[in-house]
């Protein structure tokens, strides 16, 4: 894994924690011209687990998710992202599949990533 992967899995994974208590357990990210497209294993707490284990409650954790992930975003890019990829960030595109506690996101930035 490169070091600015690295680095931009950190920033994922601080934010996460901050936001929920607990970041994902593995994040897998891949830079494809101008987008970084992030796997992200293992997100959810303990008490989200416990919520979903009916099908409302699973509806309500990914509404839950992926709102305040998306709302996050649009109030800001998290500090350090745009400067470690050389370009700005545009658009995220973010959901989670509650069942097997996986979420993708993928970031569009305004330019490749260098």
């Amino acid at each position: 894994m490169s070091k600015k992967i690295h680095e931009f899995n950190d920033i994922l994974r601080k934010l996460r924690k901050e936001l929920f208590g607990k970041g994902p357990e593995k994040i897998q990210t891949v830079f494809v011209e101008n987008k970084a497209i992030s796997t992200l294993y293992g997100n959810l707490t303990p008490t989200e687990k416990f919520i979903a284990r009916t099908p409302e409650g699973r509806d309500m954790v990914h509404a839950a998710r992926t709102k305040l992930i998306q709302d996050v975003y649009k109030s800001g890019t998290p500090e350090g992202m745009n400067e470690l990829v050389g370009a700005n960030l545009v658009h995220l595109f973010s959901d989670i599949k509650v069942e097997e506690d996986i979420g993708i996101s993928v970031f569009i930035f305004d330019k490749d990533i260098t």
